[in-house]
């Protein structure tokens, strides 16, 4: 087993941010939302490895994304065939451990891109709430930021041939568990404080689902719970009551990215054999007609497991195989596309007016987020990944196989 050593390198970019900077939170898979878009400001294109404000090597591998809560950061790991799974709470200014918890679970099979360890906490501030599954269970653990846990709930076997990838997410004290799969399926909310049952809607079996859900509007009040899955399609649920308010057709393959919304739009992706290979445009008024619903579709050039990103009235698909697209809203007419060096199965985030990405062998690509293509930057991490990076707290956080390290903002950027 490979230590939980911490290297703390002195950061060369000390300089004071405002508050607003600094208490920005990265609470589930892709931030505020599932949006991947952040507002942190002056973290640079590229970096020297001597430029870490910390990095630490981590004892397991996982491919789940770091989340942050001001200066508290968590990230899971678990061992080879998962039997043991664990949740590593850190000083997300420092990267020193504050606690570690592990589950036991049996070990179970999972695809080859895919880890034991991959589905993302989320966070209130209060607990983190961790996903896991084995080929018996789907377990949900939450612990205080003590490190104290405090509930765990068992929701019935989970059946996937490829392991477990989508991540719960947190609203109005819902903690909301997507659960399609091969075996009865079902989205569940339960009292985030508690752990108790608030409501549980069945849904169709079919090709397991690892895309994570997001909130919009439910139209004149309230809120609704947007799913993906390739037996129930796009769906719109009520979140107080898991009602289903809207669905379209089943879709003609799996989902692994997860939606974004935009504008009274979801931007949805399926496909199969690692590429995508249907796209569409979807209203989620409650009260569209299902002609109306979807308001365009693309079949060609599409991303499989990264996730889109919507920036300035522009719609950014970044594809597995590194052709990134870039299409005008709401009409969907592609304005140019470029093919980029790798292969990517982390999903671009957006920082300012650039997205960032990481290669599956380790290297941070930087494009600008814009009308027209532009390369501004490339850097190896000198370990493979298949994770999404995290902002907030005044760095970028980045998480690879076997180390987590963050940069540090700096004032004297000018990109």
């Amino acid at each position: 087993m490979r230590a939980f050593s911490v290297l703390l390198i002195a950061s060369v970019l000390s300089s004071l941010f405002p508050a607003q900077i600094l208490a920005q939170n990265w609470s589930r898979f892709r931030g505020d939302n599932g949006t991947g878009v952040s507002d942190l400001k002056d973290i640079p294109s590229t970096w020297k490895d001597g430029d870490y404000a910390w990095k630490i090597e981590l004892p397991h591998v996982g491919h789940s994304s770091p989340i942050i809560w001001e200066k508290t950061l968590f990230v899971t790991s678990a061992t080879e065939g998962g039997g043991e799974r664990f949740v590593h709470c850190l000083d997300a200014d420092s990267g020193q451990e504050r606690w570690q918890a592990s589950i036991k679970l049996h070990e179970s099979k999972k695809h080859q891109k895919n880890s034991w360890a991959s589905s993302t906490p989320c966070t209130d501030g209060t607990r983190v709430y961790v996903l896991f599954a084995d080929d018996g269970r789907l377990l949900v653990v939450a612990w205080n930021f003590a490190g104290e846990e405090t509930w765990r709930r068992e929701l019935g076997a989970y059946n996937s041939e490829h392991g477990l990838g989508a991540s719960p997410i947190l609203h109005e004290g819902l903690l909301i568990i997507p659960n399609d799969q091969v075996g009865p399926s079902s989205l569940i909310a339960l009292q985030a404080e508690t752990g108790e049952l608030v409501w549980q809607t069945e849904r169709l079996p079919g090709k397991t689902s690892y895309s994570t859900p997001l909130i919009v509007s439910n139209g004149d009040s309230g809120y609704q719970i947007i799913c993906l899955s390739e037996s129930n399609g796009v769906t719109g649920m009520d979140l107080l009551t898991g009602k289903v308010n809207w669905q379209t057709p089943k879709l003609p393959h799996r989902t692994v990215a997860s939606p974004v919304a935009s504008n009274g739009f979801v931007f949805m992706l399926c496909g199969e054999g690692g590429s995508g290979k249907y796209f569409a445009a979807v209203q989620t008024d409650p009260a569209v007609s299902a002609a109306s619903r979807i308001v365009f579709e693309r079949k060609t050039t599409l991303p499989y497991v990264p996730c889109p990103v919507v920036h300035n009235g522009m719609l950014f698909l970044w594809g597995d195989k590194g052709i990134l697209v870039c299409l005008e809203l709401p009409t969907g007419k592609e304005i140019w596309s470029q093919r980029i060096d790798g292969g990517f199965s982390g999903s671009p985030i957006c920082i300012g007016d650039r997205l960032f990405c990481l290669t599956e062998d380790g290297e941070v690509v930087v494009v600008r987020a814009g009308d027209h293509f532009e390369a501004l930057g490339r850097t190896s991490l000198g370990d493979g990944s298949h994770s999404t990076l995290a902002a907030a707290n005044g760095h970028l956080y980045l998480r690879t196989f076997w180390h987590l390290m963050a940069i540090k903002a700096r004032s004297d950027i000018n990109e």
